[in-house]
């Protein structure tokens, strides 16, 4: 008798844990499929321009300390895709944003030609890239690091070479490369 007794609370309790654990998994599923998805609406929206653009890195001595530092400038990608190392080299000539930056290419240069040579762009200046202060040596040093630092900023470039006119020019004789600290 006691045993009889024992052997239906043992399938009562079963018949319950059965029934709890089905009404437990059905709960469950039944959460997981109500769950709403809100559509995230930002609160402005973007735009075609703003989608296109992206930040370039441009170096500048700064006017105080003559330290080379990095200015962002965002810029549309459109302006860069066919022919960034031009796009750069221009936005230099055009000089810093930033009031504590100075320009570091002479007035009145124009970038002739550029070409890729491997991994190193060839450079080709108007005359007028010369016309920058012989007696202060940090200062040709500063034109080379920022367009250096400028140029080696694009994947496909870690070399920069200097022509004048098409012409090898005693002053930038070299093949520059970033130096890192």
């Amino acid at each position: 008798m006691k045993n009889k007794k024992i052997g239906i609370i043992f399938f009562v309790v079963l018949i319950i844990i059965l029934i709890g654990g089905y009404f437990g998994i059905r709960y469950v599923k039944n959460r997981e499929t109500e769950t709403t998805v809100e559509e995230y609406t930002p609160q402005e929206e973007i735009t075609e321009e703003q989608v296109r653009q992206t930040i370039v890195s441009l170096y500048f001595p700064n006017k105080e300390t003559n330290e080379i530092n990095p200015e962002a400038r965002l810029i549309d990608i459109k302006e860069i895709i066919n022919n960034p190392s031009e796009k750069l080299i221009n936005l230099l000539i055009e000089g810093p944003k930033n009031d504590k930056n100075k320009k570091v290419i002479p007035e009145g240069t124009k970038i002739n030609k550029n070409y890729l040579e491997e991994d190193c762009v060839v450079l080709d200046f108007s005359p007028e890239f010369l016309n920058y202060s012989k007696e202060d040596e940090k200062e040709k040093q500063n034109i080379i690091n920022c367009i250096v630092n400028t140029l080696t900023e694009l994947t496909e470039i870690n070399k920069v070479k200097i022509v004048i006119d098409g012409n090898e020019n005693q002053e930038f004789n070299e093949v520059y490369s970033r130096k890192t600290n």
